[in-house]
């Protein structure tokens, strides 16, 4: 049996620590896995609050997209996590510097509160994107 996926990984987003892969191909699509703030350098959650946090996911998602050869104008759907829905504003601001800059249509999102993400993290965000952006 042969599979159609292809697992996509990179030193520059933290490892996968379970049977998951950082994100997987099929076809011209990309899923990525939740990302929560871990410096992929050293394995520790980012010191700070929700900017900071919001800040390293996107950068881990970032280098996710960049290791299967697109960025972040490829991505069509993403689904954000956040331990408490005060952070709500703080998180979007910075979500919106990555999806959504001046003449970028920007990704359709779910935004849900959850009662806790890996590490005690604030906020985790998982992403779909397809290899042409949608026009």
């Amino acid at each position: 049996m042969s599979q159609n996926k292809t697992a996509i990984s990179t030193k520059d987003a933290p490892t996968a620590i379970g049977p998951y892969s950082q994100a997987v191909r099929v076809g011209d699509m990309l899923f990525t896995s939740g990302q929560v703030a871990l410096d992929p350098h050293t394995g520790a959650l980012v010191t700070g609050g929700i900017v900071e946090q919001t800040t390293r996911v996107l950068e881990n998602l970032k280098a996710v997209l960049s290791a299967a050869g697109i960025d972040m104008i490829h991505v069509v759907k993403t689904t954000v996590f956040l331990k408490d829905m005060k952070d709500f504003a703080a998180m979007n601001e910075i979500y919106a510097k990555y999806f959504a800059p001046e003449g970028v249509v920007p990704p359709a999102r779910s935004t849900v509160a959850v009662a806790g993400l890996p590490k005690d993290a604030l906020v985790e965000i998982e992403c779909i994107a397809k290899e042409s952006p949608a026009e």
